[in-house]
């Protein structure tokens, strides 16, 4: 079969057509394009696409919110242990310098005794057997009159080569204090000072000639000074004694249930930083002794040797002002301020016990006063009234601190010594009735 075949004019008009075909249907396209548009502006699947893609915006927000609060909490968390942490640093400081203090205190401390003796003189050597003897007399303060102008001034007055006997008295104590001080006067001693509690003790010594010196108000002084018993002022004296020492000048301290018959400043020794009358009544328990104890149990070692002394009366005792006294002083007022204890108590404890483990012992020097010439009043009573010999002896004082009948007593004390009447201590018993 033989194809049909075209001409020119033909081919000519065929591809025409094509080509208007393609125009109408790209014209066609763009027009339902423009249509759709219009009519479709998110699309066809705006609906669903959109919706997924903001799905994930708001996760991400989330998980950020959520990234931003967990490390809010962390950086709080942080904030407070560092703030934790430098409380901590700043106590662990404070603790290490009051503990570097308190080493400088007592490597001080430690060096007190050897610049005291240094500043003697040159250190010596140790001289033949026999003949070596150690530094009993501390060096005195360096007196410091800006502690108390005004009782510097008094001292500047009564005192008698830097010396004075000093009581502490209320008006508790108005009758003792009488007999106390007209005796002194008797003697003849002139430098005495008393130290007044209360007003009304300070214008009876005022009225009597007698020196006297009342404190500046001190509420905590005051109180127990106005209205306290024997115990309670005793007390007293250890915080007040204290600026007598710092002035400069050595003090005999003096209860008013004391009878002075002759001087003490004319019998004291000096060669120690106290020389205190003692509560034993002969010479072992005033001096010390050897007390063996008896423990059957132990076998061999059943006995074991122990070494006693009664203890040292707080309430007549002669302090010289150097360091290891004022220590002393201060040791026994901050114990008191603490403690309900007895002040001779105390005293002795502070001044007698050794250094041990966990305590430093007080290094001051001591002497005990002669019981017959410094004597209490069991000594006097149960002893010297009954003997002829003894009783011929006068002693220097007489303090009635066994009995609580005192001023009976001091009283009969004036008439057997002073006056002659030898029966006048005759109607009181050894001890009291109570």
């Amino acid at each position: 079969m033989i194809g049909r075949r075209e001409g020119p004019l033909m081919r000519n008009n065929s591809h025409s057509l094509q080509k208007s075909r393609v125009l109408v249907a790209i014209a066609i396209g763009v027009f339902v394009g423009c249509v759709c548009a219009f009519l479709f502006p998110s699309g066809f699947f705006g609906s669903n696409a959109i919706p997924r893609r903001n799905y994930n915006l708001v996760g991400s927000k989330i998980q950020a919110n959520s990234a931003e609060c967990e490390s809010s909490d962390r950086v709080n968390m942080l904030k407070s242990e560092f703030v934790a942490v430098s409380e901590k640093n700043a106590q662990l400081k404070k603790q290490v310098r009051e503990l570097t203090e308190r080493l400088q205190q007592a490597k001080q401390g430690s060096d007190q005794a050897q610049k005291q003796f240094l500043a003697l003189g040159k250190q010596p050597k140790a001289g033949p057997f026999g003949t070596v003897q150690g530094l009993r007399t501390n060096p005195t303060v360096v007196p410091d009159e800006s502690v108390n102008p005004r009782l510097a001034k008094i001292l500047e007055k009564v005192a008698v080569q830097r010396e004075v006997i000093v009581a502490l008295a209320n008006a508790n104590v108005k009758e003792m204090l009488e007999v106390w001080f007209t005796n002194i006067k008797r003697v003849g001693i002139t430098n005495y000072l008393v130290v007044a509690l209360d007003d009304e003790t300070s214008k009876f010594c005022e009225s009597n000639q007698v020196p006297v010196y009342k404190r500046d108000p001190d509420e905590g002084v005051d109180t127990i000074g106005r209205s306290g018993g024997n115990h309670a002022v005793s007390g007293l004296k250890f915080r007040i004694l204290r600026e007598f020492l710092q002035l400069g000048y050595s003090v005999l301290l003096s209860d008013v249930d004391i009878v002075y018959l002759q001087n003490p400043f004319d019998h004291l020794i000096r060669d120690s930083d106290i020389e205190s009358m003692s509560d034993g009544h002969n010479n072992m328990t005033a001096y010390g002794f050897n007390d063996v104890f008896d423990e059957p149990a132990m076998g061999w070692a059943r006995y074991a040797h122990t070494m006693r002394i009664w203890v040292y009366n707080s309430g007549f005792f002669y302090i010289r002002p150097t360091i290891p006294s004022i220590e002393l002083l201060d040791r026994v007022a901050t114990r008191l301020s603490r403690e309900k204890a007895w002040d001779q108590a105390v005293f002795n404890e502070e001044l007698f016990y050794p250094s041990h483990p966990g305590y430093i012992g007080l290094h001051a020097s001591r002497r005990t006063m002669d019981i017959y010439l410094f004597m209490n009043s069991k000594v006097l009573f149960k002893t010297v009234r009954k003997d002829d010999n003894l009783k011929k002896l006068k002693p220097i004082i007489i303090h009635v601190n066994y009995h609580p009948d005192k001023l009976p007593r001091m009283k009969a004390i004036v008439e057997f010594y002073v006056n002659g009447k030898q029966d006048a201590l005759q109607p009181f018993p050894d001890g009291s009735d109570w």
